[in-house]
């Protein structure tokens, strides 16, 4: 039969809907060389661009936080591959709608034509016997699977699947990149804001690029409501800032304001004060910091600064960090305020930091200890004649678990615990540990 031409109404029709699509729907590229980012995957000669340029695709797995052009990317495989398109959400899909898109799949393979591609978005939220539905027409190439996840798919996704896919790591857009892609959208006439002729201060696109955390979907949602907010065909970086929800703070997230107050927030919390930790915090959500580097400063304290002071405060920032990921702005506030003013509130220990440092100053003074042959590997058919592990003590064989064995020789102890939080009772467990070693003489071989 052949196809019919669309009618004047139909392409009128066609043309509004399009309109009526968000700016970040409209401004998705339609070729491959107008996708911005994940050069470390598309750039030239690496595997992905390969597999494009060889037209097999196989089976794929994308993931990368929100915004990284997951389903962009997938879109544009299919069309460089000449392959039709097939899109399923797990939130709404099951396994019916699996087996009916896999069913159109085998008669079309059937009928001589390519595989098409199938898009599964969000595919860690599929069940179990739903990403096993899946598993026999990707074994037999039936169709390409792309599936998108913003968790870890080795977790998340099936370790039958995984094995059969081709894992990519989307990265969050770098600043440079989301400018490029807000100047394309200010310029562009056809799908972008061009017939507008809106003028957009730079300090405003620079603030739209640098909060939007490498998320390109919000810095254009946020510019389209900066655009469509403003009276006049300006938009100030008071009207950015409004678009995307922050307040200008007097504060410069690439400038001395982004270093001075992380500091002043890390001090505060060393210092055990919860009032000023939450201030300088504010101070720095408010100015559009990127939620990663707090998470990723807090977990450094919390080992640095507190230790084993609290063994707790490592795992509550780690968990953090972990919520800050899955959940985003603005609910992510909470997480951040209540592990800033607990390791404020946490006692404080940098003896381990103090530890590792005056070990590496030995090792700087060429103060190099073999390895005492009783603690060398002694697996090896030849472990035995060259004496290695003989004379060890297997801990578990002695009393308490601890054997009258030297580990090292070292005339000071490097890791002191101090009198505060968890490391008074480490304190009082490292000098049991010493009676005990000393009960017995050392054995001689552990020299």
């Amino acid at each position: 039969m052949a196809q019919q031409t669309p009618s004047l109404f139909q392409s009128q029709e066609d043309d509004a809907l399009a309109a009526a699509q968000p700016l970040a729907a409209r401004m998705r590229p339609q070729k491959l060389d107008q996708y911005v980012g994940q050069q470390h995957i598309l750039g030239p000669g690496k595997l992905l661009r390969r597999m494009i340029g060889a037209g097999r695709l196989g089976s794929i797995i994308l993931s990368g936080p929100p915004g990284t052009g997951k389903t962009t990317l997938a879109h544009l495989l299919a069309g460089e591959t000449g392959s039709q398109f097939r899109a399923l959400s797990a939130v709404t899909g099951g396994v019916k709608e699996v087996r009916e898109v896999l069913a159109w799949a085998t008669d079309l393979v059937a009928s001589g034509q390519p595989r098409p591609v199938l898009f599964v978005d969000e595919i860690h939220r599929f069940s179990k016997s739903q990403q096993d539905a899946l598993l026999p027409d990707v074994e037999a190439g039936i169709v390409s699977l792309i599936g998108a996840t913003t968790s870890n798919p080795h977790f998340a996704v099936n370790a039958a699947l995984i094995s059969r896919s081709q894992v990519f790591q989307l990265q969050s857009l770098r600043s440079e990149e989301i400018k490029q892609l807000l100047q394309t959208a200010i310029e562009d006439p056809i799908r972008g804001l061009g017939k507008l002729s809106v003028q957009v201060e730079g300090d405003a696109i620079e603030l739209l690029a640098d909060v939007s955390e490498g998320d390109a979907r919000r810095a254009l949602t946020a510019l389209e409501i900066a655009v469509s907010s403003t009276s006049d065909s300006k938009v100030t970086i008071q009207e950015a800032a409004e678009s995307i929800g922050k307040r200008i703070a007097g504060y410069d997230g690439t400038g001395d304001d982004h270093y001075d107050l992380i500091s002043a927030m890390i001090k505060s919390i060393r210092g055990s004060d919860p009032d000023a930790a939450i201030y300088w915090l504010a101070r720095m959500l408010d100015g559009g910091e990127d939620l990663r580097f707090l998470c990723r400063r807090l977990v450094i304290l919390a080992s640095e600064d507190i230790g084993n002071a609290d063994p707790q405060a490592l795992p509550m920032a780690v968990s953090c960090m972990q919520a800050c990921e899955w959940i985003g702005l603005p609910e992510s506030e909470f997480m951040l305020a209540q592990t800033a003013t607990y390791l404020a509130l946490a006692p404080k220990s940098n003896s381990a930091g103090v530890a590792l440092s005056n070990a590496r100053k030995d090792l700087r003074e060429k103060k190099i200890v073999a390895v005492p042959p009783s603690l060398r590997d002694a697996h090896g058919s030849s472990a035995k004649a060259e004496g290695r592990g003989e004379g060890y003590m297997y801990s578990h064989d002695y009393p308490n678990a601890i054997a009258p064995q030297r580990y090292l020789d070292n005339e000071q102890p490097y890791y002191q615990p101090n009198n505060r939080g968890f490391e008074r009772e480490l304190q009082k467990r490292l000098d049991w540990i010493n009676k005990q070693r000393q009960s017995s003489p050392p054995s001689s071989d552990s020299r």
